[in-house]
């Protein structure tokens, strides 16, 4: 079991193939969700949608693209982290109101979106998804403010957490960071044509430059007057999600300012000095472990074998046979590879260990595959609370770590030995101030305070590092 994906957003302004470019930027993006997928364009009159449960190109042919005309568009695949998942929550969310048309999407979660909806709820708003992004669309339309811009700040103001936002209007399209800037917001041109995107990967597909990141609490506006950049919120801390680097981003992007998979190779080299093992290969998880695996072999002197191969062709579902098979959910994603593994003693490298079981399913996969001893090692602290700040990770009491202790979790999945990078070579490895990343998932300690009705049904109890 690994973490889930969050969202990816997508936006252009200014190309004539727009919801094209958005398609592919949305390609490029897939890997942050696979739930749901959107865009929205506009022809300067009005805006268009197209949404679609599950994967980008099985929901986006030429006549479907064709039918989304105009110079701009917003585009959003999305895992759900707030809200049910179902075609009501997709993204973009459309509405009408008198601001005119806007199409938003966002990566990220409201904290106080409880707090606020029970509000909105009680003054006879009327919700259509639970999505908490629908909370910020109901105080835009509420909003007494002389223009959509003036709206949008007013309403985004209220919000607390994280967001990454790409908005579309008729004639105008916005970005939005929260002011601690939890989730990656870049900004790229194409020609004339302004992009806005989760990462710079989906830059790079469409064969745009990259400009600069997004900054934390900026508002980006672009529109016939030309781009322009506002800063209407109080300042705060840095808090960059680290595990966009371990684990969340593709690792031909730049997150934060930083190579991904230069990151995660350095994760890897300090994860070998801080946990070597006495062994003879060094095999990652597939794919997530790849990069870390390889600094880890090279810090090391060890050769790097992928002795595990993955199947990149699994659907979303599949029939189960009647008949066990051992292993079965993980053998159809991955397969040992026998003449690597046997009679070996293997450093198996992985991003994360959530609850367990996968782990203890691959080494025992591994160990019916002949290698003679498993050395578990993992890029990152150990995972004791969970994400409040949109990323889909599983209850406190359901992280294997935030009850059990490394030795515990070590004979659980049954490797020879088990080994965690420390917190202090993780942020060593991103190379910036320590005080730039939120570690919350490593710390249990929140740069976000919770609204106390919220902390109460979320059961937590919150260390606040204001």
């Amino acid at each position: 079991m690994a973490f889930k994906e969050e969202c990816g957003v997508f936006g252009i302004y200014g190309h004539s193939e727009a919801a094209n470019l958005t398609y592919l930027g949305l390609y490029a993006l897939q890997h942050r969700g696979q739930e749901a997928v959107g865009i929205a364009s506009s022809d300067g009159g009005r805006l268009q949608i197209h949404k679609a449960l599950g994967y980008v190109a099985d929901n986006f042919d030429e006549p479907t693209i064709n039918r989304l005309a105009g110079m701009s568009a917003v585009g959003h695949v999305r895992y759900s982290t707030a809200g049910d998942s179902g075609i009501k929550n997709a993204q973009p969310i459309l509405i009408d109101c008198a601001h005119g048309e806007i199409a938003i999407c966002h990566n990220g979660n409201l904290v106080n979106a409880r707090e606020l909806r029970d509000m909105l709820v009680r003054e006879g708003s009327i919700f259509q998804t639970t999505s908490d992004t629908e909370v910020l669309l109901h105080l835009y339309a509420r909003s007494k403010a002389i223009s959509p811009e003036k709206a949008l700040i007013e309403s985004v103001s209220q919000a607390q957490g994280a967001f990454s936002l790409v908005l579309l209007t008729k004639d105008h399209l916005f970005a939005v960071r929260d002011p601690h800037g939890f989730r990656p917001l870049t900004l790229g041109k194409l020609g004339d044509a302004y992009i806005v995107c989760s990462e710079t990967c989906a830059l790079d597909l469409i064969d745009a430059e990259w400009i600069r990141d997004i900054e934390p609490g900026e508002v980006f506006i672009v529109g016939p007057d030309g781009a322009r950049s506002v800063f209407p919120f109080p300042p705060a801390r840095k808090a960059h999600c680290i595990f966009e680097h371990v684990y969340f981003a593709r690792p031909d992007s730049y997150v934060f300012g930083r190579s991904v998979n230069e990151v995660r190779t350095e994760l890897g080299r300090r994860l070998a000095k801080e946990q070597p093992a006495d062994a003879d290969v060094v095999v990652p998880v597939p794919d997530s472990g790849v990069c870390a695996a390889t600094g880890y072999a090279d810090a090391a002197g060890l050769p790097l074998q992928m002795g595990l191969i993955r199947n990149h062709y699994v659907g979303r579902t599949f029939i189960e046979p009647h008949q066990s098979i051992r292993h079965f959910g993980v053998r159809v994603k991955l397969n040992p590879v026998k003449s690597i593994l046997q009679g070996r003693r293997v450093v198996l490298v992985d991003d994360s260990i959530v609850r367990g079981t996968t782990s203890r399913k691959i080494v025992k996969m591994m160990r019916n595959a002949g290698a003679s001893e498993i050395h578990m090692r993992i890029s990152c602290p150990p995972t004791i609370s969970p994400c409040f700040y949109g990323v889909d990770t599983p209850k406190r009491s359901e992280l294997i770590a935030a009850t059990q202790s490394i030795e515990e979790i070590r004979k659980f999945i049954g490797a020879d030995s088990l080994g965690y990078l420390s917190l202090d070579g993780t942020l060593d490895s991103v190379g910036e101030a320590r005080s730039s990343y939120c570690t919350s998932c490593y710390t249990g300690e929140y740069p976000v305070p919770f609204p106390e009705n919220e902390a109460a049904y979320l059961q937590l109890a919150l260390k606040l590092n204001e």
